[in-house]
Formats: structure tokens, sequence, C-alpha cells
């Protein structure tokens, strides 16, 4: 009775593990062409400056809010899921979800024409999730050595989005509140990213990067240059 009871146990627990890592993986692979490989939210932003792109770009943060949800239940209820990695190396849940609140610290800030009641809600849910599994894993939020978005950068990241049309709140009171903002989540985030080996992606991406959609494993990779990929791919991200 006991041999059965715990073969039977075994075969109900795998099918939700599966299902729950299948969840949470199909919004990671579909971040891939809105954000990059790996995501950032400044790619993210430049990415939505089209038309309609804002609503877009709301509804997506409204998608995500509920798969920080799912990953907040999914990942505390079974803590081993955590350890399952994506398909590819530049993609991670926890990667996705820094870039997710990347961007919604940025359209807090203040965003011209952005949706700032959806990235508050994107954000204290996403934020929850990393706080709890910080928890559960019992890392305790600890400092980065090196700034991910120094002043330099911030100015940089200013001016690459007023050249897709988005404006970001100049001034000392904005630049406060990203701060704090990022305080709110950012240590929690090094301290997992330390503990699960994963890498954090930056505010920016590397200019030598493409998505993943655009290799494959005939002769390319996801770090190919983009002076060796075809003419096709070199001009625009579409």
């Amino acid at each position: 009775g006991i041999g059965f009871g715990f073969l039977a146990l075994v075969i109900s627990y795998l099918p939700v593990l599966s299902q729950s890592f299948s969840r949470r993986e199909v919004n990671i692979s579909l971040l891939d062409a809105r954000a990059g490989s790996p995501p950032t939210a400044a790619e993210m932003l430049h990415r939505h400056s089209h038309d309609r792109g804002l609503e877009a770009l709301r509804e997506l943060l409204s998608e995500w809010e509920i798969w920080s949800a799912e990953l907040l239940e999914s990942h505390l209820s079974y803590p081993v899921l955590a350890y399952f990695r994506s398909q590819h190396d530049n993609q991670s849940w926890l990667g996705a979800l820094t870039a997710i609140l990347d961007t919604c610290a940025l359209i807090m800030t203040g965003l011209e024409g952005a949706c700032e009641r959806q990235a508050e809600l994107t954000f204290a849910i996403a934020r929850h999730a990393v706080v709890d599994l910080a928890i559960i894993f019992r890392q305790p939020p600890c400092e980065p050595e090196n700034d991910r978005l120094p002043l330099t950068q911030l100015g940089y990241l200013r001016a690459t989005l007023a050249e897709s049309g988005l404006r970001l709140r100049e001034g000392s009171g904005a630049e406060q509140k990203l701060i704090e903002l990022r305080q709110m989540y950012e240590p929690y985030v090094y301290s997992l990213s330390n503990y699960f080996g994963v890498a954090i992606p930056p505010w920016i991406p590397e200019t030598s990067l493409t998505d993943n959609w655009q290799t494959s494993a005939w002769g390319t990779s996801s770090g190919l240059q983009k002076a060796d990929l075809p003419k096709a791919v070199k001009a625009k991200h579409f």
C-alpha cells in the first residue's frame, strides 16, 4: 500500500511541475521579440514606441502582472521550479522579472504618455515575488559591486528614449525616485542572481547582440555580431 501510494504521489507531482514550468516559459519566450535577448527595459520601451505602442505596452504589463502572481504562487508551493533553467542561456525567469521591474520603474519615474497605473500594479506583484522568493531560499538582500545604471548611462538612456519619441522626466526629483524604486527590488535580485548563478540583464542592451529568433544552430549563435548577419537582419529588428 505504501509503495502504490508513493508511486501515485510521484505520478501526480511531476505533471504539476511540468505544467507550471511550461506556463512560466511561454511568456519568457514571448519576451524575446518584445524586449531583446536578454530582455532590457530600454529595448522594451524602444520597441513599443510605434503608433499605439504604449497601449500595447499596457496590455503587456497587465499580462506580466498575472505572470508574476502565478510565479509567486507556483514557486512558493514548489521551490524546485526555481532551479529549472530556460532553453536559452540568455533567458531566465529572474532576468525576465528584472526587466519587467526595470521597465515599470522607468514608467513610474515619469514616462510621458505611458500607463503609470498599470506599471504600479505590475511593479507591486513583481517586487512581491522577488522578495518572497528571496525569503524562501534564505538569501538576504545584498548590494552589487557595480551600479547597473550610473548617472552617465541614465543620461544615455534618456537620450535614446527621446530618439524614439519617448520623454523620460528629468531633474533631481525624478532621479531620486528612480533610485528609491530600484532599492526596493535590486538588492533582492542580486542575492537571487548569486544564489542561482544566473546573469542579471542590463538596463541598456549591448549593440552586438541579436535576438534569439534571428539566429539558428547552423553556423550562428545568439551572440553573433550584426556584421555577420544577412542584410535582412542588419537593418532593424523587423
